[in-house]
């Protein structure tokens, strides 16, 4: 099985919808060749928010808020809840063929779990739950009860994308202020209710704080890559897509990205606000 591995920063025409179309591209690749992709990516300032997000009763405000906080939101195609994209959060995913070992959704999310306690075998990270974290959930990694990574999941046809946030490095008390800012000022007297998360900055930190060194986003690719057998760099991403006879398919899915985030673009350009 060959294993390519795409840093989005390789890109110079990467739009905020990128990663998500080229995620299901390569999704849809490995379940058809039986390969496996390792895709790193970052994005500027940006509140990413899944598709619940979006029903909170008071969007609008929620989304206000986010600007305010000198942000700006995007909604993507997976389910979870909001997350932070920085220059000191490293969005990793790792995405291969389904087999008969890996049908379930948690023996998916064992393979970024094991990945990453190989990257960084100086931390104990145990994978349970942080509740007021914000995008809780099973798999949330943790060292000392604080997290540092969620991870989420999309199925393509027979392929598999595990998609793992790292807060590396940064203000993570800040990223927890503003997400929730937006869960208070969209839920507002529903905070913390109907699946939403009661979200407590204090419940997060980043491999810097809890190494007491600034680890960068490169050193941790680099731990990353090192797990991986000499793997086939993509260095355009464009020339990889016409090889491929997948632009049709990339142009698709980030089209449609931009209509799912036209209601937040209609919402922001809103006079009345």
């Amino acid at each position: 099985m060959t294993v390519y591995l795409f840093d989005q920063i390789a890109s110079q025409s990467m739009t905020s919808f990128s990663p998500f179309a080229i995620t299901d591209v390569f999704t849809q690749e490995a379940g058809e060749t039986k390969n496996a992709f390792l895709h790193f990516w970052q994005l500027d300032r940006t509140l990413i928010l899944g598709m619940k997000d979006m029903r909170v009763p008071y969007l609008q405000k929620g989304l206000q808020s986010v600007i305010h906080s000198g942000y700006q939101p995007i909604v993507r195609n997976a389910g979870g809840l909001a997350v932070i994209a920085d220059e000191g959060v490293l969005n990793i995913s790792y995405i291969f063929p389904k087999s008969e070992q890996l049908r379930l959704t948690d023996e998916a999310y064992q393979v970024m779990y094991q990945l990453t306690k190989e990257a960084l075998p100086e931390l104990v990270i145990e994978a349970f739950e942080i509740s007021d974290s914000y995008c809780p959930g099973t798999f949330d990694l943790s060292v000392n009860g604080k997290k540092i990574a969620g991870i989420a999941q999309r199925r393509v046809k027979n392929g598999i994308a595990v998609m793992m946030y790292l807060s590396v490095n940064g203000e993570q008390q800040r990223r927890g202020e503003l997400v929730r800012a937006f869960y208070q000022s969209g839920l507002q007297e529903q905070f913390g209710q109907d699946g939403y998360p009661p979200v407590n900055p204090d419940s997060m930190t980043t491999l810097s704080q809890l190494l007491n060194t600034e680890m960068t986003i490169d050193q941790v690719k680099g731990r990353f890559v090192a797990l991986f057998d000499d793997p086939t760099v993509i260095s355009s991403l464009s020339d990889w897509l016409d090889q491929r006879a997948s632009a049709d398919l990339y142009r698709t899915k980030e089209n449609s990205m931009i209509d799912r985030n036209d209601q937040i673009k209609e919402l922001l350009h809103d006079n009345s606000l």
